[in-house]
């Protein structure tokens, strides 16, 4: 009997590393399996040409959704640079180029027989960012930065991703959603989903002891019930380079992440990090 297609997920390659690029082309060929990248491939879109073309000879199909590292803009002071909306739009057809399925695409159906469901299982590739909302009810939008500060430094991305044309990254955040919302509500009530977002889509499944409030940057409630709304099997994300397993109302939470060199193990190779995420 031929083994059964897998579906894998992987992301915060983090490429601009030398180690971690390195490790890419170390991979092994995983014929018609399908390869999901939660996010943060690189800042450099150079980077993510040199990924989807090697993914592409070692996967039967790559899905991908954006992560915050994806879409920085590195020199600031470069006006010809793209960013905000601008960078995200590159990357997407950058990525279809390679025929990479992207959050803008019509979400894939699983190929596979599901033993021990009725209807098919859909695959939403999401890009929703975040809106400041993991905070403590206590701390104003406007005071987020001056808590932060207490005990450490702020995220990168007041600096580097630019919400242009928004006014500001919630406003981007709540076009987002609201976008998703709308195709995910057309997905037929006989389906269920994998649902994939490079920021978890709950608080609760963050745990970050070394930077304890950097949870503003990490999603937005909006998302707390996606799972039960959009009848999620599993649900993938990456952003906090804590590999876990969770599961809550019987929906399985995957955070995949690789992360920095000093947080995987070289010998090990990426393939080791993939996770499994159909069959069950």
């Amino acid at each position: 009997m031929a083994d059964l297609m897998q579906l894998l997920a992987i992301s915060d390659l983090h490429l601009s590393q030398a180690s971690n690029k390195d490790a890419i082309l170390k991979m092994s060929d995983h014929g018609d399996d399908w390869l999901i990248i939660g996010g943060d491939i690189s800042e450099k879109p150079e980077l993510h040409e040199f990924l989807f073309r090697e993914l592409n000879k070692r996967f039967g199909k790559i899905i991908w959704v954006p992560g915050n590292h994806d879409l920085w803009t590195e020199d600031p002071r470069n006006q010809k640079v793209e960013r905000g909306v601008a960078k995200y739009n590159l990357l997407i057809e950058l990525a279809r180029s390679f025929a990479v399925i992207t959050p803008e695409d019509p979400f894939v159906e699983w190929p596979e027989t599901l033993q021990d469901r009725e209807g098919p299982l859909i695959i939403a590739p999401l890009f929703l960012l975040y809106d400041y909302s993991f905070r403590p009810k206590s701390v104003s939008r406007e005071n987020i930065k001056d808590w932060v500060r207490q005990v450490h430094a702020e995220c990168s991305d007041e600096f580097l991703l630019h919400p242009t044309p928004y006014e500001s990254r919630e406003q981007w955040c709540w076009a987002r959603c609201d976008f998703s919302i709308e195709k995910l509500s057309a997905i037929p009530s006989t389906s269920t989903t994998v649902l994939i977002n490079h920021w978890p889509l709950r608080l609760d499944l963050i745990n970050l002891p070394r930077v304890p409030r950097f949870t503003p940057w990490c999603g937005t409630k909006i998302t707390h019930d996606w799972h039960k709304k959009f009848k999620a099997s599993v649900v993938i994300s990456g952003h906090l380079h804590t590999r876990r397993t969770d599961i809550i109302d019987e929906c399985r939470f995957e955070e995949v992440s690789l992360g920095y060199k000093r947080q995987w193990n070289p010998d090990f190779g990426v393939d080791y990090y993939l996770r499994q995420i159909m069959p069950l």
